[in-house]
């Protein structure tokens, strides 16, 4: 996927979420919005993938499901609008690929080795 398309897909992923039940683990009479392709996001790159795997993989099965993707999307694009604007252009893109790297290094290196 490329860097713009990752950022179209992250963009998406936090302005317009479809209307989905939550899973049983998180069960409620409410209904969660989510944008079920932001897992799109993470399967174009392996380094976000192994972030948000090791941050939101609630049940620690491997894989992110929907909601897990939508949650970290949304943390992402937190990290990454960095002058507030909700755009992530690629220069914020990169620095926050850079940032999340340093910062978690070493939860991802605990992913990869499962």
């Amino acid at each position: 996927m490329s860097l713009v398309a990752a950022l179209i897909v992250a963009q998406l992923a936090a302005s317009q979420p479809e209307p989905r039940p939550a899973p049983v683990s998180q069960a409620s009479d409410e209904y969660r919005l989510v944008n079920p392709r932001a897992i799109e996001l993470f399967e174009g790159d392996r380094q976000l993938m192994q972030w948000a795997l090791a941050k939101y993989d609630s049940d620690h099965n491997g894989y992110l499901s929907i909601f897990e993707a939508d949650d970290a999307a949304r943390q992402f694009k937190q990290i990454a609008d960095g002058d507030g604007d909700g755009q992530v252009t690629p220069a914020e893109y990169r620095s926050a690929r850079d940032f999340i790297s340093a910062r978690y290094a070493g939860t991802m290196a605990e992913v990869s080795k499962r």
